[in-house]
């Protein structure tokens, strides 16, 4: 029903209440129908159920089968060492979504812990979970609404409702039913929503919906629901499904081929073994959280706290960031932009007005409190005279103005201040022609809150202090614009967005006009194509139309939380990867839904940082960019050391692919190939995520959403690198075979360990050479391939270690060997990179 568009004895009708509130019996017998006043939490689940839901991913699945694959050739050290990954992966995604699930816990601690309610004829204080439908709830300065409310009284009630609407200005209330039925949450004067804070008056209102079934419950149900999963996860569980159908294409076709061939069956279940062990990238998941974990680390000091791990990437795919205005984009503090006066002689005087007419406190300590508006136009006027206040006649939201009367020089000076318009029609003063309106509408088309001031002397006071025996015949004086200014740094991010090319949407409950300036003063709106659209207009539109045409709107105003979930989800269903930003109550569903969600660590509410992926100390929208720069990097990075694994995974493949093929034994053993993965694949993978970014980071298109992560070239590298690493390690097992070298296994297994750590020293940046960026740029890499190759230099020449790692000592001559062998894959990478620079620069010209 619109409760909106009824009058107040016909609510009381349909409650089936009256104006003396409900009696104890009928509050009780409602409270068993509809059920107490509180948000209701999705049914929780388990902590068990949380920690088994870990081992269901794919690529824990594959390393599980791995696992198994050691165990049944009596490799108890290599299963062991699987087992730890797979356990560390299970407890970091458990206390990632375990804490995800605290979101609606602090929904309900946002609402009202007790109310004051009429029952039996009389004010009684009670739960505020035990308020009920048709309770005549009563409200003053301070409280929070209980309920969703129809107001039957207000006596200069204000409610702010940003946390539900977003607007930041405080609402002034009426009683009045209004005319239009689908307006926005923020235009329903009539109405008090559940959570929503009084700053100002008192009044009285008739509940018309409890727990869920208010607005602040409608987000509530829509939290239930709304998830999103990062790029990063969807790639990696797109490669992992791609990887275990070729790992399984693999061993069978081995196991096929060498049984159809008459081979020995132990030795080929040795060799699928093998195969299945160097195809599977056992450190992975694990280099891959470290890194992760590593950049959320970095972050932090960046004034960002990741709050789920696989977003600290996300932001590197971004291609919209939808952001609230109030306090994100602006400063969230009324400011006199502007002043105007027709005639000059007026302009101390409308000083003067705007520091008398006001109900602003000063503080001991030289602040003001009151009414964001009327303390912004009191610091402006520093004016020092001082003139008794000995009347008032208090705002009304029905007549919008305030009248005070002071004494000045033996006489009454009365000042009247409201909207513009209705000082306009109060003052007598024929000089009010179209020069003084054209000025009123330029000011609130500049996104101005527009405040009139008209006024006049008199010698005596009527006998009746009114509206009707006051405000009359008055003068007019001026007018004042007020903006909530734009933070200087929101405007430099947004520029530095559109340089990385990222679309900014601003998503408010402001006033459309004011949207649009802020919008066009920071650089959201920069050409006629780019599109400002209300919540009404939205509303009007069919889900075809809005879809075909959502990625040119830049500003949504005074839009539903609901409105801003379907932003969100069409934008996602133009494949596009959408952060949102937001402080509010309302805000909690799209931040959640969003592939992204940003929530201000300042001014946010626990709903909001709960739902989040990320949440920003400073509530500074420049520090999203710096973490855009650092989420492209990890992810960058991320392609480097899955570039690396695989290479250095392929060329196993193919060394023990090809060798049996020719004539050759098993090139490497089970163990040997673990080491590889784990330790030579692992070390250099892990320094890899201190890489600093790449010079073209922030000058480039985000990447595309549905883009694989084999995509520019890293496929193809994959493929030729490692099976060129794999021919020179078989041409070298076959050199040293055929001089009857007994060591030829452990100088096989030394030349793919040193390839893999010249290979990674070489890809250390798409393009660039590794002597231009230099060798001491990434030091933690430089010191892990140091580190390696010692350890690799332990398992030669230690007894111990050659025991359980089947090796032998080298030669001098047959370790540099191994050594310049492997050099060679660092000459060819840098070769493929000066190719692909040449193509760049002739494409470039």
């Amino acid at each position: 029903m619109n409760w909106h568009t009824i009058t107040t004895e016909e609510t009381l009708i349909q409650t089936a209440s009256k104006a003396e509130g409900l009696t104890d019996a009928q509050a009780k017998q409602k409270l068993q129908e509809h059920g107490k006043n509180e948000l209701q939490a999705k049914k929780q689940v388990s902590a068990l159920i949380i920690l088994l839901r870990q081992f269901f991913n794919v690529m824990i699945l594959v390393l599980v089968g791995a696992a198994i694959i050691s165990a049944l050739v009596s490799d108890i050290t290599d299963t062991i060492i699987i087992v730890v990954i797979i356990i560390l992966n299970a407890i970091i995604g458990f206390i990632q979504e375990y804490r995800a699930e605290k979101t609606m816990e602090a929904l309900q601690k946002s609402t009202a812990l007790s109310s004051t309610v009429l029952r039996n004829n009389s004010e009684t204080v009670i739960p505020s979970a035990e308020v009920v439908p048709g309770d005549i709830v009563v409200i003053k300065a301070g409280d929070i609404v209980p309920a969703d409310i129809r107001l039957l009284q207000s006596e200069s009630l204000k409610i702010n409702e940003a946390s539900l609407t977003g607007e930041s200005n405080a609402v002034d209330k009426i009683t009045d039913p209004l005319k239009e039925e689908n307006i926005p949450l923020g235009d329903r004067q009539n109405m008090g929503f559940k959570g929503t804070n009084i700053v100002n008056g008192r009044g009285k209102g008739i509940v018309i919906a409890t727990g869920m079934q208010t607005e602040l419950g409608k987000i509530a149900k829509m939290l239930e629901t709304a998830h999103s999963v990062t790029p990063l996860q969807k790639r990696l569980t797109v490669f992992s499904r791609k990887l275990t159908v070729i790992i399984i294409f693999l061993c069978g076709a081995f196991f096929l081929t060498g049984y159809l061939q008459g081979k020995e069956m132990t030795n080929l279940l040795l060799v699928s073994v093998s195969l299945a062990v160097a195809a599977i990238p056992e450190a992975l998941p694990a280099v891959v959280t470290i890194a992760l974990a590593l950049g959320a680390r970095r972050l932090m000091k960046q004034r960002v706290v990741i709050r789920k791990l696989y977003a600290v990437e996300t932001l590197g795919s971004v291609t919209y960031i939808c952001t609230d205005k109030t306090g994100t984009l602006t400063k969230n503090e009324m400011h006199v932009q502007k002043v105007w006066v027709a005639d000059e002689t007026k302009q101390q005087m409308l000083m003067e007005a705007m520091s008398l007419n006001h109900d602003v406190n000063k503080n001991g300590d030289g602040t003001y409190t009151g009414d964001p508006t009327e303390v912004a136009m009191v610091v402006y006027a520093k004016t020092q005279k001082h003139y008794n206040r000995i009347k008032e006649i208090p705002f009304d939201s029905e007549r919008k103005a305030m009248t005070t009367i002071h004494e000045k020089d033996g006489k009454f000076w009365v000042i009247t201040k409201g909207a513009s318009e209705i000082i306009l029609t109060l003052s007598n003063d024929k000089n009010i022609d179209q020069h003084i309106k054209a000025q009123q509408e330029e000011m609130a088309q500049s996104g101005m809150r527009v405040i009139g001031f008209a006024g006049k002397e008199i010698q005596e006071l009527p006998n009746e202090i009114s509206p009707e025996t006051i405000e009359k015949d008055l003068v007019f004086i001026g007018f004042a614009g007020l903006i909530d200014p734009p933070r200087e740094e929101a405007k430099q991010a947004i520029t530095e967005c559109k340089t990385a090319g990222i679309a900014t949407v601003m998503i408010t409950g402001d006033h459309p006009a004011t949207a649009g300036f802020i919008a066009k003063e920071i650089g959201i709106i920069d050409n006629a194509a780019q599109k400002v659209i209300t919540g009404t207009e939205m509303e009007a539109k069919s889900d075809e139309a809005f879809k075909e045409e959502v990625e040119q709107i830049r500003v949504y105003a005074r839009v539903s939380p609901q409105q801003k979930l379907k932003i969100v989800e069409m934008l996602q269903q133009k494949e596009q990867f959408v952060s949102m930003t937001g402080d509010g109550v309302n805000d909690a569903p799209s931040l959640k839904k969003a592939n992204i969600g940003i929530a201000m660590g300042i001014t946010g509410t626990d709903v909001t940082k709960e739902a989040a992926h990320m949440i920003l100390l400073d509530d500074n929208f420049a520090t999203i960019v710096k973490a855009v720069e650092e989420g492209r990097r990890i992810y960058a990075n991320i392609r480097k050391f899955i570039k690396y694994i695989l290479t250095g995974n392929a060329a196993e493949i193919w060394t023990i692919f090809l060798a049996p093929l020719i004539g050759l034994p098993i090139s490497l053993l089970p163990i040997h190939i673990l080491w590889i993965n784990l330790v030579t694949d692992g070390l250099p993978a892990l320094a890899l995520a201190a890489e600093p970014a790449e010079t073209h980071n922030m000058k480039q298109a985000p990447r595309k959403p549905n883009e694989s992560i084999f995509a520019q070239g890293l496929g193809i590298h994959v493929l030729w690198v490692g099976l060129f690493i794999g021919l020179l390690t078989i041409a070298t097992q076959w050199f040293e075979i055929a001089n009857n070298n007994s060591n030829w296994q452990t100088i096989v297994f030394t030349i793919l360990c040193f390839s893999q750590l010249w290979h990674v020293i070489a890809i250390r940046s798409e393009l660039d050479s590794v002597f231009k960026i230099g060798f001491f740029s990434n030091k933690p890499l430089l010191f892990s391939v140091i580190i390696t190759v010692l350890l690799q230099v332990c398992i030669i020449y230690i007894p111990a270690l050659n025991v359980f790692f089947h090796t032998k000592p080298l030669t001098a001559v047959e370790f540099f060997t191994a050594f310049a062998v492997s050099s060679v894959v660092f000459v060819v990478v840098e070769i493929e990179k000066w190719i692909k620079r040449k193509r760049k620069a002739k494409a470039g010209k």
